[in-house]
């Protein structure tokens, strides 16, 4: 039994060695094979992929089945917590809206009060965004409207939130818009709630200046900025955008109207007010009754003459 056992053992160490040397080998081969640069080894190398590797699809289905789970996991987390936002946000535009129903409600209310009449002047026209034409040193857009629509120059222009311009060059069928943030733009506006009056000045940035502002004191970055009417060119209380303090300490306005990605502008039609000279256009003159004339008393010579 003991040498039954003794020559099955040096039996299976050869093989052994001759298996694990034959492994090496072939390793070897495939290390060298897979490192030489050239033609034909190159097709050799594609003619044993093509054989092996579709074959190893049975053994690879279990990793890309587990990968596929991962991924399939990860994507549920960010639904999960992409619906979480959604709720969050629902909820919140629920607040507002239940909010503006309120202001609404109320506007109209006091409009009845006060049987406010809207100009009629004050209508839109939108046209589209046909290039932008901007420049370092000038920034404008191009609008497919013009003189046939009724464009004039010095009209406002906006997109759905703010101020984007004002129409500065009128064609027949296009005209030119010079953005806020041109530096031939200088718009008076109003800052909220104080009431602080300023000069809105492009600079060719993306936040232009305010300056002149009559009490600094009184303002603080995220106050709103509107238009303040001054000077006839542009209506007031059109939003402009909110203070903001840049980053060389000036005070600066974040715009509403989102520049970069501009495509539909709406051109407000602003007449301007009738200019006042004298103030006798402005009042009647004051009514002054006639009285009548007292006749002349007769002289003595008169009565000697009849």
């Amino acid at each position: 039994m003991a040498r039954d056992r003794q020559q099955s053992e040096d039996f299976i160490s050869p093989v052994r060695r001759l298996l694990v040397g034959v492994l090496v080998l072939f390793m070897l081969a495939t290390f060298l094979i897979w490192r030489i640069d050239n033609p034909r080894v190159e097709r050799f190398r594609m003619m044993v992929i093509d054989a092996v590797v579709p074959n190893f699809d049975w053994a690879m289905a279990p990793v890309t089945g587990i990968a596929n789970l991962l991924s399939d996991f990860q994507s549920y987390q960010r639904l999960a917590r992409q619906n979480s936002d959604l709720r969050r946000e629902l909820q919140d535009m629920k607040s507002w809206r239940e909010a503006a129903i309120q202001l609404d409600q109320e506007n109209a209310r006091l409009r009845d009060l006060i049987n406010v009449q809207l100009d009629p002047q004050l209508t839109r026209i939108t046209g589209v965004v046909m290039a932008d034409s901007g420049s370092p040193f000038r920034q404008s857009v191009l609008l497919n409207v013009g003189a046939r629509d009724g464009i004039l120059d010095g009209w406002p222009a906006m997109d759905g939130i703010g101020l984007v311009g004002r129409i500065s060059g009128v064609g027949e069928e296009t005209s030119r818009v010079i953005l806020v943030t041109d530096t031939s733009s200088q718009i008076p506006v109003t800052i909220q709630p104080s009431g602080q009056r300023a000069i809105l000045s492009g600079d060719n940035t993306i936040n232009p200046l305010l300056q002149f502002i009559e009490d600094p004191d009184l303002v603080k970055p995220g106050d709103r900025i509107v238009t303040s009417g001054d000077g006839g060119v542009f209506p007031a209380d059109l939003l402009v955008g909110q203070l903001a303090r840049g980053t060389d300490g000036r005070q600066r306005a974040r715009l509403s109207a989102d520049l970069e990605r501009l495509e539909f502008l709406r051109v407000l039609r602003s007449q301007p007010n009738a200019r006042i000279e004298e103030a006798g256009t402005l009042l009647a003159p004051r009514f002054q009754p006639q009285l009548p004339e007292e006749p002349e008393a007769e002289t003595p010579e008169d009565g000697a003459d009849g």
